[in-house]
């Protein structure tokens, strides 16, 4: 076995409808023309977005998945939250605001957290979690929940 550790480079989301997951993370404000976006008639289609930070961003559809993957099975239910950071308390405020306003459905609306941020959660069309959270501001950390 290599000594080198893996690196997470790629989040790859398979999607049911592609055209509705790409103006879920359009209004969230990825940049996704239309150029980059790979359909074929048979329904097999990619779309990505290289983020700031070097991670790429990937929407297959099923009928792309079900070629790569032999294992495929279709089952819904996401159990991870993709994280996305804005620049400020207002612009969670903002964004949430906008997305809900623009149908999205809204599971955790914005709240101050007890480790400093301002932290918001939108599901995608595919019921994927997405949240949205400001910088930590160290001076509005409290203790967190007991458990």
């Amino acid at each position: 076995m290599s000594d080198s550790a893996p690196v997470l480079n790629q989040i790859n989301l398979v999607v049911c409808d592609m055209d509705v997951t790409l103006a879920f993370y359009r209004q969230l404000g990825l940049s996704l023309p239309e150029a980059a976006v790979w359909r074929t008639a048979s329904g097999a289609h990619h779309a990505e977005v290289k983020l700031a930070n070097g991670v790429i961003l990937e929407f297959d559809s099923i009928q792309l998945a079900k070629s790569y993957n032999a294992g495929w099975r279709d089952a819904g239910g996401s159990r991870g939250v993709l994280g996305f950071s804005l620049a400020s308390r207002e612009a969670v405020d903002e964004r949430y605001a906008a997305l809900v306003g623009a149908g999205y459905r809204g599971s955790q609306p914005p709240y101050d957290t007890f480790w400093g941020a301002r932290y918001a959660v939108v599901e995608d069309p595919d019921g994927n979690p997405v949240g949205l959270m400001s910088p930590l501001d160290p001076t509005r950390r409290r203790p967190g929940p007991a458990l």
